[in-house]
């Protein structure tokens, strides 16, 4: 993958303190590392309720649940987030 991909990252609503919204707080980390290696991030609302989707080149080469990523913080002792940066790399 070049290194300087794009990559969107579609998330749906989730449910916190008794609301569902569409929150970003939890995908801080992930966007921290992406932008670290060189990736440019485009945030996407969708549907799907509490699902992360990385799409690169119009496939999607990663999911996740929301509340597996950790709140706010840079994303570097994230497994999950650690996991999605190879996925993005290994991407064609």
């Amino acid at each position: 993958m070049p290194k300087n991909a794009r990559v969107t990252l579609c998330h749906g609503p989730y449910e916190s303190n008794g609301v569902v919204d569409h929150r970003c707080f939890r995908l801080q980390g992930l966007q921290a590392v992406l932008r670290a290696r060189g990736h440019q991030c485009v945030l996407e609302e969708t549907r799907e309720w509490n699902m992360v989707e990385l799409v690169v080149n119009g496939q999607v080469i990663f999911t996740c649940y929301m509340k597996q990523l950790e709140f706010g913080g840079d994303g570097k002792l994230d497994p999950v987030c650690k996991a999605a940066v190879s996925a993005v790399e290994n991407a064609y």
